[in-house]
């Protein structure tokens, strides 16, 4: 599995659920999400378009409420968030978040049969990392690090750390590229075009 199949597998949630002595509400929280989202995966027919549109729309009432999609932009726009106004921040939340999903819902088929064992967890206030393994059919296992924060009581992930590669620090080194060879506007531009 390449780097980005493992994110896709991550993202979407696409395990099943192998319980961790003492775990707590952030591991609890994505096994909540991981359950369902794994019945909608084994069941899902996805031969035409409109049944993947309806799998994907199960997908996202599950797996969006469990992300904080204005955390993880603020933190892949990195410095460059400080320099844009707020019309330009809700724009940039906005399409960042269609631009995931597009990514990641594009990809659902690659889902086969994976499944995610909880190694760890870890709290330190209202952060916590949730730590697992995918564990493919051949046996191969890949680190996967879920890190959250609690936002009005409940945990929510801004990133998803694979094989120690951050998802966040990941997409922030590509948009510093885009916004020092052109700009904003331009970064902006090519999210949308990518994301529609």
């Amino acid at each position: 599995m390449n780097l980005k199949t493992i994110w896709i597998v991550a993202f979407l949630m696409v395990a099943c659920s192998c319980p961790l002595a003492n775990a707590g509400e952030p591991t609890e929280a994505i096994r909540g999400a991981v359950n369902q989202g794994v019945e909608i995966l084994k069941n899902a027919k996805l031969d035409s378009q409109k049944q993947r549109s309806q799998v994907i729309d199960r997908l996202r009432q599950i797996v969006y409420p469990l992300f904080d999609f204005r955390e993880m932009a603020t933190r892949a726009l990195g410095a460059n968030w400080r320099r844009i106004n707020s019309q330009q921040r809700e724009e940039f939340v906005s399409t960042f978040t269609t631009l995931l999903e597009k990514t990641y819902a594009d990809q659902i088929d690659l889902y086969n049969g994976q499944q995610v064992v909880y190694t760890g967890e870890s709290v330190d206030g209202d952060y916590a990392q949730v730590d697992s393994r995918i564990i493919d059919k051949n046996g191969q296992t890949y680190s996967v690090a879920y890190r959250l924060h609690r936002v009005d009581g409940k945990w929510k992930i801004y990133d998803v750390v694979a094989e120690n590669i951050s998802l966040v620090n990941n997409y922030r080194s590509q948009f510093n590229r885009v916004i020092a060879k052109s700009s904003f506007d331009e970064l902006l531009k090519t999210m949308k075009q990518k994301g529609s």
